[in-house]
């Protein structure tokens, strides 16, 4: 298994560093908070927020085709399952869902954050069931 840590991110300033790490985002002068921070947005955003590591499942589908460039990822293309997850009082977030298969997703089951290698030199960032320990 690859060693996230050892990768490198595929993105600048989405999430947080530590043994628990948070996905990014900021909080606009009218309190919504966004995410991902918008480029060149600085004016409207006050503060950068550590979102909720915990969510629930607001919806999903398979993600079955590759998406065209540039949004291409690691060859030789497997379909995934892509979803929004719902971070209470904060955002809904776009994100891979892992270590799950269709059968296993409920639209308000528990999710918590990862990070996940996306391919052989750079991590992304995912959501998971949450299961009972």
């Amino acid at each position: 298994m690859t060693n996230v840590s050892t990768l490198t991110p595929i993105a600048g300033g989405l999430w947080t560093d530590g043994a628990d790490p948070q996905l990014i985002g900021a909080r606009r002068a009218t309190g919504e908070i966004v995410f991902p921070v918008p480029d060149g947005d600085a004016a409207a955003l006050v503060e950068p927020v550590a979102l909720s590591r915990r969510g629930t499942l607001w919806s999903w589908t398979t993600q079955s085709f590759e998406p065209k460039w540039p949004y291409a990822g690691p060859q030789p293309f497997a379909p995934y399952l892509i979803g929004y997850v719902e971070l209470p009082g904060e955002v809904i977030v776009e994100t891979r869902i892992v270590d799950a298969e269709p059968a296993d997703l409920r639209i308000g089951m528990p999710m918590i954050f990862a990070i996940i290698p996306f391919d052989a030199e750079r991590s992304t960032y995912a959501f998971r069931p949450e299961r009972a320990q």
